[in-house]
């Protein structure tokens, strides 16, 4: 299972369903994920890639401190 937090909502998506691959490195996750939304690469640079131990991803924005 994936959980993205993009734009204010967040997403549970399967691998199939965004024809993504747990395996991946961060950058063709974040690159295929920006695909999905239809949205340009950049927009998920600053996303982090939370690899849970149960398999699951999680992918949000960078917490920001301070």
């Amino acid at each position: 299972m994936i959980h993205i937090r993009f734009d204010g909502r967040s997403y549970d998506l399967a691998e199939q369903e965004a024809d993504l691959h747990v395996h991946w490195s961060d950058v063709e996750i974040k690159a295929c994920l920006a695909r999905y939304f239809d949205v340009h690469p950049d927009c998920l640079s600053v996303y982090v890639v939370d690899r849970r131990p149960n398999g699951d991803l999680l992918i949000r924005p960078e917490a920001v401190y301070g």
